[in-house]
This record gives structure tokens, C-alpha cells and sequence, in this order.
């Protein structure tokens, strides 16, 4: 599978590919983030438990995105952005 990232119309663009373990970790970061901060913002628990719980997911989705963005950042997988068709 490839990313592809476009700044503005015009620009070289960079593809990426990725594989499908580090789409579905780099899902399932996003999913912890957004489980830790609705935790966080919803009334369904005590106010301990909802703290607790929302930081901890919160934490871990944040922190785990960082060295996967990293590594997709700095993968380098031989396409030369200028040979690909951008439609």
C-alpha cells in the first residue's frame, strides 16, 4: 500500500509505502488516542476511573505515534517521487 502526500498543487509528490502491520498500528494508536480523550471527556465513569483510564490511553496512543511517524517519515524504499504519475 502507498501514502501519498501532496503540500500544494504543483509540488513534487512523495509516496510512501507501507505494509499492512504498520497501517494497522498506526490505526491502532489513533484508536487509543481517541478512546483516551473521549475517556476523558465523557461522564460515564467516576471521576477516578475516567481520569485514570483516559490519561493512560491517552498516553499510550500519543507516545506510540511518535516512533511509528518517525519511521514512516524516514522510510526510504527507492521511489523517486519525480517518476511517479500524480493521477
Amino acid at each position: 500500500m502507498a501514502t501519498r502526500l501532496v503540500a500544494n498543487e504543483g509540488e513534487t509528490m512523495m509516496e510512501k509505502k507501507l505494509t499492512i502491520a504498520e497501517i494497522l498500528l498506526i490505526a491502532g494508536t489513533r484508536v487509543a488516542l481517541g478512546a483516551g480523550i473521549g475517556l476523558l471527556l465523557s461522564g460515564r465513569l467516576n471521576d477516578d476511573q475516567r481520569k485514570a483510564a483516559g490519561v493512560a490511553l491517552a498516553l499510550i496512543g500519543g507516545l506510540t505515534t511518535i516512533p511509528l511517524a518517525i519511521n514512516v517519515i524516514s522510510k526510504t524504499d527507492g521511489v523517486s517521487p519525480g517518476l511517479r504519475s500524480v493521477a
